[in-house]
């Protein structure tokens, strides 16, 4: 269990804090929000220092290959959902997001079968990085910052779509190669 095992591991384990801070009286109460902003940012970091540490040290495994995109999307993904029960985001902008995500990690299992490995494309990490700044900003739900907010989501939901026609483009000989 090297150091970007362990920061993947934290990710997932400050999930349910996230959550449970985030949600804390109906997410009506200021502090528990800037705590569960805390925490997001927190996981966020965890992020881009596990990947960094595991290539610059040549520590990348098996593990991490597997947990680090799960962990990612565990924590997306349970921050958008938190903000549909808030009312702050539409079910159908998230039902978007989390299919898409779907979508790829199929595409990566069936590539895994065949020994391929789907990298992680420009395009995946500008939608994560936009989407972490959306819900960062949606967490804070600062009046002066709607404008802004907005923007950033609805950019997240535009590079969501953008990356999974990437992936669909660059790797849709997966699912047909060796059909009849």
């Amino acid at each position: 269990m090297n150091l970007p095992n362990k920061l993947t591991v934290l990710r997932v384990i400050l999930i349910p804090f996230f959550v449970a801070s985030l949600l804390m009286y109906g997410g009506s109460v200021r502090m528990f929000r800037y705590v569960a902003a805390g925490i997001f940012i927190v996981a966020s970091l965890t992020d881009m220092l596990d990947g960094k540490i595991a290539r610059k040290y040549n520590l990348v495994t098996n593990f991490g290959k597997f947990m680090d995109p799960l962990a990612d999307k565990l924590l997306v993904c349970s921050a958008l959902i938190c903000l549909v029960e808030l009312r702050q985001l539409p079910a159908w902008m998230v039902i978007i997001i989390v299919s898409r995500e779907f979508i790829i990690s199929g595409f990566r299992l069936v590539a895994a079968e065949r020994g391929i490995v789907i990298a992680a494309s420009y395009w995946g990490k500008f939608k994560t990085t936009f989407q972490m700044i959306a819900v960062v900003l949606l967490i804070f739900d600062f009046s002066a910052l709607e404008i802004v907010t907005l923007a950033c989501t609805w950019i997240a939901l535009a590079l969501t779509l953008i990356s999974l026609v990437d992936y669909i483009g660059k790797n849709h000989k997966i699912l047909t190669e060796g059909e009849r």
